[in-house]
């Protein structure tokens, strides 16, 4: 999808620093956190939302965020994973929110 802000990042067009990347996936901070740690894990393949997507691409995703949770140690003080869909994501294309330092007391 050419006017796909993730597109574009993973195409190069918007310079961004990939916290993660291989063939089909990329990690990278949210422009807008929500928390002290907020990454967006996305498939590098436009797919719109969950409900369409391959078990084995947002199975690949999630094991990208454990790797992401271990490497910042988010395991030990707090996370969330979020999927928007629906219509309920800013960005219609598919991705995970890793959230972390979530505390009980926090609102996020």
């Amino acid at each position: 999808m050419s006017d796909c802000i993730f597109c574009k990042i993973i195409k190069g067009e918007i310079p961004t620093e990939f916290l993660y990347q291989d063939e089909e996936v990329v990690a990278f901070r949210d422009i807008k956190p929500s928390a002290p740690v907020h990454i967006l894990i996305v498939p590098k393949k436009h797919i719109e939302d969950f409900i369409i997507s391959k078990e084995f691409i947002y199975n690949k995703m999630l094991k990208v965020a454990k790797k992401l949770i271990k490497k910042y140690n988010l395991d030990k003080i707090g996370y969330r994973l979020v999927v928007n869909g629906g219509g309920a994501a800013l960005v219609p294309h598919l991705h995970i929110h890793l959230l972390g330092r979530i505390t009980i007391d926090r609102e996020a």
